[in-house]
């Protein structure tokens, strides 16, 4: 059975700091693309971050860019999001999401998401 369960969400004050983490199990996770998204209220979700499988790098919504850092600790099977500066806009429920695509199948997980508040 494949879990995903996020953690480490809150409320923080602007210009705080929050790590969140996505820990996994029933999937090879160092094969998998880790994916960070967002869901603010009443709006759509939307990407936040990604880390490729194999060492092949991340990369950023650029509403995120240099606030935020994605990392993954494979022998953890832990996917991690580092967030700095947090703004107001910044609020919303995060997900976590894996990712394998093969030529004949894809295998697409999702967390149950942890909420982020950001507030003074």
């Amino acid at each position: 059975q494949v879990q995903l369960v996020e953690s480490g969400g809150g409320l923080v004050q602007p210009g705080g700091s929050l790590r969140l983490s996505c820990v996994a199990s029933g999937i090879p996770f160092s094969t998998y693309t880790m994916t960070w998204y967002r869901q603010a209220p009443g709006k759509e979700r939307e990407l936040v971050g990604r880390s490729f499988s194999a060492g092949s790098g991340e990369n950023y919504a650029d509403s995120v860019k240099g606030r935020f850092t994605i990392s993954r600790d494979n022998a953890k099977n832990t996917l991690y999001l580092q967030m700095n500066s947090l703004k107001p806009d910044d609020t919303a429920v995060y997900y976590c999401n894996a990712l394998w695509t093969g030529s004949w199948r894809t295998y697409d997980y999702w967390g149950q998401g942890t909420p982020v508040t950001v507030s003074s």
